[in-house]
């Protein structure tokens, strides 16, 4: 009983377990850590969604088994949204899953749909789960660099070419977590015709669509003619209606996709708990000034981030949405690495960040800031940010030997 089970030797190291521990030891020895790392956001869920909750939980029968893939209700509600928030029309009954949470829907989509060793497509840096879901599930990935422009389809369309066996699926997730990208229709438009000249499915994660910034509200891939063919889409009511623990998110889409991730859930699970199911109807349903109010928070945090961490010495691009700033090391630091730098600048500066190496190959360089603090915390890290970056000759002179002595790279 000593050798690792199978699937569990397929997952690679986490990356973000070393930032982790890390920051529980600084805390369990009582240091204040200004976190920025873990996308957990921090604002109250809206009230008339919570009262939804309590209300619902007091009425009789409402603790029993519910459904696995939604409650009429709730799927009636998602389907209002798309058309009332994208123009367009769902069918409740065969076009519409309730998850629990997005993560899990495209864990078990995964599952649904993966033979062992079919191969997907999958751009880095992305969310976790996006590869982790099919690689746990037997599959294998091939990774494309994440973009919005011509050199992502080259490298889809190079990939597909050279690919034994063919590959079955592509991921795509704008705006993106973690790099903050935002597509447009025209690039959804490509990716639907290649997808159907090449018989790909696509698996849509737009469980940011709500934060946006600078009135750029983020299109569905759904909007474009024929998507339905090929393509599902995930969504997640955890960011925009701060309701995360709530684990309440949704596919919707094509009807065989959704059939298979049906099938497989209701040997799974019975559905998330009915009041969490009536309140999510609730928020969907309900008045919509509260997502604004959360965006031009996001808006004012992203603000003060890039202000003060210019003025700290880090220049970090602003994001057009998501709740993360996608930001390349600071000047100096590259030959670090994200995991050292993360590491060091919660050992000397009390700030947390996640290193970009953790969201795949391709997020070396860079990590990622979430804005899930408060406007006079954001200043306080760039203080201390500002601090630890002055200090970073003696630091360098510390950590970089040490590196190239162990062979790192």
């Amino acid at each position: 009983m000593t050798e690792e089970f199978h699937r569990i030797k397929r997952l690679p190291p986490y990356v973000f377990e070393q930032v982790n521990k890390l920051k529980a030891a600084a805390r369990a020895r009582g240091e204040d850590i200004i976190d920025l790392g873990m996308g957990n956001p921090d604002l109250p869920t809206p009230d008339h969604i919570t009262e939804k909750l309590i209300e619902t939980v007091g009425k009789p029968r409402t603790n029993r088994y519910s459904a696995s893939r939604g409650i009429p209700g709730l799927r009636r509600a998602q389907a209002a949204y798309y058309d009332r928030r994208f123009g367009v029309k769902l069918n409740p009954d065969t076009q519409v899953v309730a998850t629990l949470g997005s993560k899990e829907g495209f864990a078990n989509m995964a599952q649904a749909i993966t033979a062992p060793g079919d191969l997907v497509l999958v751009p880095s840096p992305t969310y976790p789960i996006h590869e982790f879901g099919f690689i746990i599930s037997g599959g294998t990935i091939r990774h494309v660099p994440a973009s919005v422009d011509d050199t992502f389809l080259s490298a889809v369309d190079k990939a597909v070419r050279h690919s034994v066996p063919k590959p079955l699926a592509l991921i795509i997730s704008y705006p993106s977590n973690p790099t903050a990208l935002m597509a447009s229709l025209d690039f959804y438009k490509e990716v639907i015709d290649y997808a159907k000249k090449h018989d790909l499915i696509v698996l849509s994660d737009v469980a940011y669509a709500e934060i946006y910034f600078d009135n750029n509200p983020p299109p569905s891939i759904l909007q474009v003619p024929g998507a339905f063919d090929v393509a599902v889409e995930f969504t997640s009511l955890s960011k925009t209606y701060s309701m995360p623990g709530w684990r309440m998110g949704f596919c919707v889409g094509n009807e065989r996709l959704c059939a298979a991730l049906a099938r497989v859930k209701s040997y799974l699970d019975y559905g998330a708990f009915t009041p969490i199911q009536v309140a999510a109807t609730a928020a969907l349903n309900g008045p919509q000034d509260c997502v604004e109010e959360m965006r031009q928070t996001y808006k004012r945090r992203r603000d003060c981030l890039v202000e003060t961490f210019e003025r700290s010495g880090w220049p970090i691009p602003a994001p057009g949405g998501t709740m993360f700033a996608w930001a390349p090391l600071p000047p100096g630091w590259e030959k670090v690495g994200s995991l050292e730098f993360s590491k060091l600048l919660l050992e000397k500066a009390g700030v947390a960040v996640s290193p970009g190496l953790g969201f795949g190959e391709y997020g070396e360089g860079f990590v990622r800031i979430a804005l899930v603090e408060n406007e006079h915390r954001i200043r306080q890290a760039a203080r201390a940010v500002k601090k630890f970056l002055s200090s970073g000759e003696q630091t360098l002179h510390n950590v970089i030997p040490f590196a190239e002595a162990s062979g790192a790279r």
